[in-house]
């Protein structure tokens, strides 16, 4: 009796540590999307200009953005880490949250050393390699992203598979919508909606993560119910 007593009492801290877990990365979803969305100073416009303008050297939402992004990468982390240890015998699952840990979660830590200059920096020639890091660590954030979403769709079912490859689909898109601009950027010419691209599919990642929390946390909870209910028929 005591053993089994022992048995529910672990079982009860394992789900909710693994439960806080999960949610941490709906917190870190949110958190970024408020970021992206709320964050400006006078004269930025967020249909026409990058989300990394916003953390730019130079700008006066740098500090605050790096603060908060640091935030968001530790609850990315321990999103990671929740979605390592529910992931089981699931070994695609298991690849996606080492993937969150390591090259998603604690490269983002890079970002603060990897910050573009602002756009008139940029077309003066005053563009430094701390701005060719951060085109780099850009491709290695949507490659570590990309290969999360596909790893991810394979550990559930048929409609997680197509919801996606849907994402992937709008990744693929509004990143080349993006991509496009890049020179204009460098030029410190006009861009409508490069603002409106880059955000559409940083949007697409998050919301993704949001849906794969809430489907690990579910999964998570009849697991733990059918693990709880054992016992007392034996």
């Amino acid at each position: 009796m005591k053993t089994k007593n022992l048995d529910l009492k672990r079982l009860s801290g394992r789900t909710l540590l693994i439960r806080i877990l999960l949610i941490c990365g709906i917190l870190a979803s949110l958190l970024y999307f408020t970021m992206m969305m709320g964050i400006k100073y006078q004269g930025y416009n967020l249909a026409s200009q990058t989300v990394s303008e916003l953390s730019a050297i130079g700008a006066p939402t740098r500090n605050l953005w790096i603060l908060l992004g640091f935030v968001y990468q530790a609850l990315m982390i321990a999103f990671g880490l929740g979605v390592w240890i529910s992931a089981g015998r699931k070994h695609m699952l298991r690849i996606v949250g080492g993937l969150l840990l390591f090259a998603y979660g604690l490269l983002g830590f890079v970002w603060p050393f990897a910050s573009m200059h602002q756009r008139e920096v940029l077309a003066a020639g005053g563009g430094t390699f701390a701005d060719i890091l951060h085109l780099i660590l850009g491709a290695l954030t949507v490659l570590s992203g990309l290969l999360i979403i596909g790893l991810g769709a394979a550990a559930f079912e048929k409609r997680f598979r197509l919801y996606s490859i849907a994402t992937i689909l709008v990744l693929l898109v509004f990143g080349f919508l993006t991509g496009l601009d890049g020179p204009r950027i460098q030029a410190d010419l006009a861009t409508t909606y490069v603002g409106i691209w880059e955000r559409i599919n940083i949007t697409g990642f998050l919301l993704w993560i949001i849906v794969l929390a809430t489907l690990l946390f579910q999964s998570q909870k009849k697991q733990d119910s059918i693990k709880v209910v054992m016992p007392d028929q034996r």
